[in-house]
C-alpha cells in the first residue's frame, strides 16, 4: 500500500552514471572533509533536475498513514524554543534509557516516537515518560514506506519551518565538544555557515567479545562502554546526484551488506522537505551537500545477537526482506558464532578521538 514504487537507491551499488566522486573515508586532511561541498555547476544543475524529478513523483505518490498518540495527555504542542526528536523503535528496551538520556543531556525537549508493534516492553517504558509522546499505527514498518511516511506525517503535524533531531533508537549522535556544547549551540553553528542539514554516518559499534556484552549491563552504562570498537578504516565516500554516500564497516566487511551509512540526524524541515525514496536522501537534494560534522554511533551487536537478527528475518520488515539480518544468520549457521574483531578494529575513546582519526570536523562555533 505504501511501498516505494522504486527500490532504495542508497541500498544497492551505485552504477557509473550516478557516481560523481569518490573518496577515501575517514578523510586524510580536513581539505579533503571540506570538498564534500565543493560541486561544479554542471553536478548543482544535475542535483536540481534530480530534485524536481523526484518531488513531481513524490507529489504524485504522496498519502497519509494511520497514526494514533496513546498518551493519555495526547500529543503536546511545541514552543518556538523547544528541541523536539522524533525516532522509530522496535524491540529496543534495553537501549531506551541510555538513549534518553543521551539526548536530554545535549538539550532535546520533546521525544517523538513511533513504536513499531514491540512486545519487550518499550511501550510501556515510554508510556511512563512525561516527555515522550508515543504514536502508533495499524501498519508496519515496511508498508510505512520502511517508516518514511510515519516520520513525514509527523513533521507535518508537530510544525514546520523548525529543526529537529532525526534517528532511530539505536543511533546515538557525537560531535566535537557533545560532552559540553548542546545542539542549540550546534545549531547556531550550521545556520551561522548556511547549512540547514548536519550529515552523520553511522559508525557501526561492537564489543570484541559479543557474548560477554550482556544487555544488562546497559541499565547502568553508555552502550559505548559495551559495544566499545568500531571498524578506524575501510570504508569509501561517494558524492551523487542525491547526497553524500558512505559504505564500508563491519558489516561490509564480515556480511557483503553494502548498507547506506550516511544520515541527516540534524535537519530544518520546512514545506520544501521530503524523505522521496529513501531516509539516506532527504530531498530538496540540494541541501545534502554538507560537511560531515558528526557520526551516529550505531548499536546493533550485544549479546543477543542471535535472537535479535533472527527475530529481524522472520518479521521481513527491513530492506530487501532483511537480506542484511540474514546475511548474519548465514554466517552464525556455518560458524556457531559471530566474530567482528579485525585489524580495523579500534577502541572507542571518545569524539576527539574521531576527530583526530578523519571521521569529521568540528562544527563551526
Amino acid at each position: 500500500m505504501y511501498a516505494a514504487k522504486e527500490p532504495c537507491i542508497t541500498c544497492r551499488p551505485l552504477g557509473i552514471s550516478e557516481t560523481m566522486t569518490l573518496t577515501h573515508y575517514p578523510f586524510k586532511s580536513n581539505d579533503a572533509t571540506a570538498n564534500v561541498t565543493k560541486r561544479t555547476l554542471p553536478q548543482r544543475l544535475a542535483t536540481w533536475y534530480e530534485t524536481m524529478k523526484v518531488e513531481r513523483r513524490e507529489r504524485r505518490q504522496s498519502s497519509d498513514v494511520p497514526l494514533a498518540c496513546i498518551n493519555t495527555r495526547g500529543p503536546a504542542v511545541l514552543g518556538s524554543e523547544e528541541l523536539p526528536l522524533i525516532f522509530l523503535t522496535r524491540n529496543d528496551r534495553k537501549l531506551l534509557p541510555a538513549f534518553l538520556s543521551h539526548y536530554r543531556g545535549l538539550g532535546v525537549t520533546r521525544f517523538i516516537c513511533v513504536d513499531d508493534a514491540s512486545s519487550d516492553g518499550s511501550r510501556e517504558f515510554l508510556l511512563e515518560q512525561t516527555d515522550v509522546d508515543l504514536w502508533v499505527s495499524d501498519v508496519r514498518f515496511k508498508e510505512a514506506r520502511r517508516g518514511r511516511r510515519w516520520r513525514e506525517r509527523l513533521f507535518s503535524l508537530y510544525g514546520t519551518d523548525r529543526w529537529y533531531v532525526n534517528v532511530d533508537s539505536d543511533e546515538f549522535l557525537i560531535y566535537e565538544g557533545f560532552g559540553n556544547r548542546g545542539l542549540r549551540s550546534v545549531i547556531d553553528g550550521l545556520e551561522g555557515a548556511g547549512f540547514l542539514r548536519m550529515s552523520a554516518p553511522m559508525l557501526d559499534m561492537y564489543p570484541i567479545d559479543l557474548e560477554s556484552a550482556e544487555v544488562e549491563k546497559l541499565e547502568q552504562s553508555d552502550p559505548w562502554t559495551v559495544a566499545d570498537h568500531f571498524d578506524g578504516d575501510g570504508y569509501t565516500l561517494t558524492t551523487t546526484k542525491r547526497a553524500i554516500s558512505v559504505r564500508g564497516g563491519p558489516r561490509e566487511r564480515e556480511f557483503k551488506s553494502g548498507l547506506e551509512l550516511i544520515k541527516y540526524p540534524l535537519i530544518f524541515w520546512d514545506a520544501k522537505c521530503r524523505f522521496g525514496p529513501s531516509i539516506h536522501q532527504p530531498l530538496p537534494y540540494g541541501r545534502n551537500f554538507v560537511p560531515v560534522m558528526g557520526v551516529l554511533l550505531h548499536f546493533k551487536f550485544f549479546a543477543d545477537y542471535a535472537e535479535v537478527a533472527k527475530a529481524a528475518v522472520e518479521g521481513g520488515q527491513y530492506f530487501n526482506n532483511s537480506s542484511a539480518y540474514s546475511s548474519i544468520v548465514e554466517k552464525m549457521d556455518q560458524n556457531g558464532s559471530l566474530r567482528l574483531q579485525s585489524d580495523l578494529s579500534r577502541k572507542y575513546t571518545g569524539p576527539d578521538q574521531l576527530v583526530k582519526m578523519g571521521f569529521f570536523l568540528p562544527v563551526p562555533k
